[in-house]
């Protein structure tokens, strides 16, 4: 039944897409982010759906969408760059075999975030983006938080629909995710016309907000209590009254702190005794390991290249209390680690020049955002949502950032959405300040201007 579900949904999707082309597009990130084909039992697991949606989308643009004025932003030619250094990367990878399959979703990735942003020609395609791109999510986020308020969750115990632990099912990955789509949630709240602003748009804006603030919780990522403690110091940016704000974030941290499982609280005791940590000091043993690496592979070693590691893991450890206190140092050793990173991701696969390329492409974007957020933040009329969307655009693309030190989502697809969006929203800006600037010539070369001059 829920295939057949699946199926009818994915089939209307791709029908209405025949007679409005855009929606290709959404199709495509619908089965991004939330894979039906994995969640399906048999009848999406043979058929590749994803490509489909990829073809249909750039199809339906070329055939019919209006091409004026199309041009390719800055950020966009070093995507393309990007692409091209991965390919040569997993061309000469250390492992090739294992280069190829990372490739084959990561060239998917980095190609629809170039096309993204030729679509987005209208403030309603960048609303429908968003929206889709934020209940495609709050389908795995709602699940996992109803199932951490029935059972309180777990480390890699909380299942969110899939026995698989990849993409967005990952618990790290979708623990900085739930918290960095909040100030769009935010946005869509308050400036959203598909589902224009109301008591219920309200209402499941602020349940959604709360079941993303409970994935840290159910998966127990620490990654997501940073991400989630960086993010109430970034809405001090946006919030009016600021004493209020900070009195109700301190009462609810304290009502919050007697409520959470002893299992979470004891997990997130070892981010200030990391070296205590297996975890921990694991992705400390792997960190050292790629900078040696990358000293003598400049170039990278291509996707997949941590798995060559051989890594030797020192665990201190305290015993006693008070004065009296014993510390124990033992060896233990492992290989293979993930770079639990995405700067060192990109540093052992990609080398410095593919690390140089993510850094420009991911801190411009924080850039551009903010002078677009400075250049409308006194817009009103129809104008007033630009400067709240910048900032929220912005906001989530730092708190990726930052959870992206602790987790190897440097290719993640759905932050290449909202980079896609970033570039598409500043150039649909840019147009439209040139229309703005030519307008005037144009009134005054119209025939009723002429008429009324004689």
């Amino acid at each position: 039944m829920r295939d057949l579900a699946l199926i009818g949904f994915l089939c209307a999707l791709f029908g209405f897409g025949f007679k409005r082309p855009f929606l290709f597009v959404l199709a495509y990130v619908y089965i991004d982010i939330v894979s039906p084909q994995r969640i399906c039992y048999y009848l999406l697991n043979s058929v590749p759906i994803s490509l489909i949606a990829f073809l249909l989308a750039i199809g339906g643009w070329a055939a019919t969408d209006n091409k004026r004025d199309v041009r390719m932003a800055p950020r966009q030619g070093l995507l393309l760059l990007l692409l091209l250094w991965a390919g040569y990367t997993t061309r000469y990878a250390d492992f090739p075999v294992e280069a190829l399959d990372k490739w084959s979703w990561v060239w998917k990735a980095l190609v629809f975030a170039i096309f993204l942003p030729l679509t987005l020609r209208t403030k309603l395609r960048f609303e429908a983006l968003l929206l889709f791109m934020i209940l495609c999510a709050a389908s795995i986020v709602i699940v996992g938080g109803i199932k951490t308020l029935a059972s309180g969750g777990g480390y890699g115990a909380l299942n969110l629909m899939v026995d698989n632990n990849s993409g967005l099912y990952e618990g790290s990955i979708i623990s900085t995710v739930a918290i960095a789509i909040i100030p769009v949630i935010f946005w869509l709240m308050q400036h959203g016309t598909i589902f224009p602003p109301d008591w219920r748009v309200r209402l499941f804006g602020v349940a959604l907000t709360f079941a993303c603030l409970l994935i840290p919780i159910g998966t127990q990522a620490r990654t997501g209590l940073i991400c989630a403690g960086l993010l109430s110091v970034l809405m001090l940016r946006v919030v009016k009254k600021k004493g209020r704000y900070v009195v109700l974030l301190g009462l609810a941290g304290l009502a919050a702190i007697p409520m959470l499982p002893s299992s979470y609280t004891s997990r997130m005791d070892t981010i200030k005794g990391y070296q205590g940590d297996q975890s921990a000091s694991t992705r400390l043993a792997v960190w050292r390991w790629t900078w040696e690496y990358a000293k003598s592979h400049p170039l990278g070693g291509g996707f997949e290249a941590y798995r060559q590691n051989k890594l030797k893991i020192d665990l201190v450890k305290t015993s006693g209390s008070g004065g009296v206190q014993s510390t124990q140092t033992t060896a233990e050793y492992d290989a293979g680690r993930a770079f639990h990173s995405s700067y060192f991701e990109m540093l052992g696969e990609q080398g410095y020049p593919g690390l140089a390329m993510w850094l420009i492409l991911h801190f411009s974007g924080l850039f551009r955002m903010e002078i677009i957020r400075r250049r409308y933040r006194d817009a009103d009329g129809k104008d007033r949502w630009i400067a709240p969307l910048a900032t929220a655009l912005q906001h989530s693309h730092f708190l990726y950032l930052v959870g992206g030190a602790f987790v190897g989502i440097a290719f993640q697809p759905f932050v290449y959405l909202f980079v896609g969006v970033q570039i598409g929203f500043d150039t649909y800006l840019k147009r439209k300040r040139k229309e703005a600037a030519w307008r005037p010539l144009v009134d005054r070369l119209s025939p009723q201007a002429t008429v009324a001059r004689a």
